[in-house]
């Protein structure tokens, strides 16, 4: 074979080998933003930018976009060029446009954008094979972190016109199964009618909570949310809150566990000073600090029995008196109470007042341990691998397949709030190492892992797992040659009609 048609050939390999690489994604943001890392990182670009429409999903919906390299000012730019300039001359084409110097080109140096940002080298690429559905843009040159001049290279092109066929079967999928989820999650009549917008879980246990929480949060009652410890209770009080007509007003959180039992009446209700020896200043409780909102009490079966008696005055009349003040303050809460203790149980020894108890259940709801909806583990983990690199500022990390599989396979008696700091965890362990994924060595350094119990693989991820060796076994015979490889364009042609 000729060594420039050999070397053209293996860098196609190279290119869909890494794509085939990210195939274990199961969202489409993660997926993208790997993906226009992967091609900057090929073509040596300063910056890059990647824009897919949906084409089959509502008119309204705002197309995806990735940004690498971009201030936000840079990104807005960019998005504002589809109606003119660049990107939309290559999506009217369905070309691929490359310039050595915007700044220099007659066809776009009169934009403002171009000669206030001196844009110089240029390539963007339509992604979309009969009607394009999106670009790839990538802006400036570097090597070795340096910036460099000069036009992308002709190789640069090929690559960017290989990466933007290559990805659109990925994208397509992920699109589907995204829609597919959608419209079988059950808990999707719900989260529109919420504020559910940080609520990842989409199993039928969490479709239940979220029923009780439409039910109630539009009426001024008061629930109490029981469950296990580390199940979200304080994350569905605070969903009850902002979903209230009390949204715009303090949500003020006690955990009744943490204070001595002599400074809970003065926490909860305040006092005025001469109340009790340390009472120098006038103190607000957090009744007053939660005025117009809502005051969500957490472990409220810590209460004394006397703060009990006061809290259920302020639950009767909404009226409260600061510890030293003879006249009763008026007060404007809701009052939302959490508990992992067995109510009745307390009440049964005589730890907690029968008439507060029914005061606080309006309406039962109980939050499931997360055993009750394993399905929604794999969404949390990856929820919680991304905020961990966001808030600990680390290197970026996604979630192996195998780390994925292990986690769903796993007991996780501390539920939720376990998991979030396993994952946590293993993503300092995983950037300590200085790779890219955790993997599950990271999320269960102190044993090989958990135990799955006999439990096999789903039928979606066995596909996956066949159709990645498969694929991969039929490009080595042809060596990597992936025009020359049927299964290839098989897979391409049933993944974008889907």
């Amino acid at each position: 074979m000729d060594p420039e048609r050999l070397d053209e050939a293996q860098r196609e390999r190279d290119l869909y080998r890494k794509l085939l690489d990210l195939g274990h994604q199961t969202e489409i943001e993660p997926f993208l933003d790997e993906a226009l890392a992967l091609i900057v990182e090929i073509a040596g670009a300063q910056r890059g930018y990647l824009e897919i429409l949906d084409e089959r999903g509502p008119s309204n919906v705002t197309p995806l976009s990735i940004a690498r390299g971009c201030s936000d000012v840079e990104v807005a730019e960019i998005r504002a060029a589809f109606s003119s300039g660049v990107i939309a001359e290559a999506l009217a084409t369905g070309k691929t446009i490359v310039t050595a110097s915007a700044l220099d080109d007659p066809r776009f140096r009169d934009r403002v954008s171009v000669r206030r940002n001196k844009i110089d080298a240029v390539l963007c690429a339509p992604i979309g094979a009969s009607r394009p559905l999106g670009v790839v843009y990538l802006q400036g040159r570097e090597k070795n972190g340096q910036e460099e001049r000069g036009p992308f290279s002709e190789k640069n092109r090929l690559d960017a016109e290989r990466f933007a066929r290559d990805v659109m079967p990925f994208v397509d999928r992920l699109l589907y199964e995204r829609r597919q989820r959608e419209e079988t999650d059950p808990t999707r009549p719900y989260r529109a009618r919420l504020s559910a917008a940080g609520v990842i879980e989409r199993s039928e246990a969490l479709a239940k909570v979220l029923r009780l929480v439409t039910l109630v949060a539009p009426l001024d009652v008061s629930v109490l949310i029981t469950g296990a410890s580390g199940t979200g209770k304080t994350q569905i009080a605070r969903l009850i809150h902002d979903s209230s007509p009390r949204a715009q007003h303090p949500f003020v959180e006690l955990n009744c566990s943490t204070l001595p039992a002599n400074l809970l009446e003065n926490e909860l209700f305040g006092s005025l000073p001469g109340a009790h020896s340390t009472a120098n200043r006038r103190v607000e409780g957090k009744v007053a600090a939660a005025e117009g909102g809502t005051l969500f009490l957490d472990e409220v079966a810590e209460l004394a029995l006397g703060a009990q008696a006061k809290l259920l005055r302020l639950l009767q009349s909404m009226e409260y008196f600061p510890l030293g003040s003879p006249r009763a303050v008026r007060a404007n809460v809701r009052v939302l109470a959490a508990t992992n203790t067995n109510l009745k149980d307390a009440m049964g020894r005589g730890e907690f007042r029968e008439d507060l108890f029914y005061r606080l259940e309006v309406l039962p709801m109980r939050m499931p341990l997360l055993a009750e909806r394993s399905s929604d583990v794999i969404d949390l983990a990856v929820f919680f691998c991304a905020r961990a690199v966001e808030a600990l500022k680390l290197p970026e990390l996604t979630m192996s397949p195998g780390a994925l599989l292990a986690a769903e396979a796993a007991a996780w008696p501390g539920n939720v709030r376990q998991l979030g700091h396993a994952v946590q965890a293993a993503a300092i362990y995983a950037a300590a190492e200085g790779v890219m994924q955790i993997e599950r060595r990271h999320l269960f350094p102190d044993a090989d892992g958990p135990q799955s119990g006999g439990k096999r693989l789903t039928w979606r991820e066995t596909t996956w797992h066949f159709q990645k060796g498969y694929l991969e076994k039929t490009l080595g015979e042809m060596s990597w040659n992936v025009s020359e490889v049927p299964a290839c364009s098989i897979w391409r042609d049933r993944t974008s009609t889907i």
